[in-house]
């Protein structure tokens, strides 16, 4: 036979092994490659739960730190009214309200109340 015939011969042989071997690996390379994305979708599911999970205890913290702060005011109110000899007086309770108005912003409207309970309607006689 001549060498052309033989290498042509030898390269189709070599072409339908290649061919064979290819259609034999492809669908263990799919079940390789879809058990990888599997693998990868739980890693991702296992962060993002981790994730929530931290997100959460966080937030309980931050709940907890609150609730103290609260806490600690009550208690410094009990106190104050403590040094009241247990009762509001009429002074106290104007000087926490004005202490309250700091804050307030500018466009704050304060009513206060008259002896008769009427308005005072002659607020800018002064402002001329």
């Amino acid at each position: 036979m001549n060498r052309n015939v033989k290498i042509a011969i030898g390269s189709v042989i070599i072409g339908i092994i290649a061919l064979v071997c290819i259609f034999i690996a492809v669908p263990y390379y799919n079940v390789w490659q879809q058990e990888m994305s599997g693998k990868a979708e739980f890693a991702k599911a296992e962060q993002n739960r981790k994730i929530r999970i931290e997100e959460a205890k966080a937030n309980l913290e931050a709940e907890k730190l609150n609730a103290q702060a609260e806490i600690e005011r009550a208690k410094g109110a009990a106190e104050a009214i403590k040094i009241e000899n247990g009762s509001l007086s009429p002074s106290y309770i104007q000087y926490l309200w004005v202490r309250q108005q700091n804050n307030l912003n500018d466009k704050t409207v304060i009513y206060i109340p008259t002896e008769t309970n009427l308005p005072v309607l002659e607020a800018n006689r002064f402002a001329k």
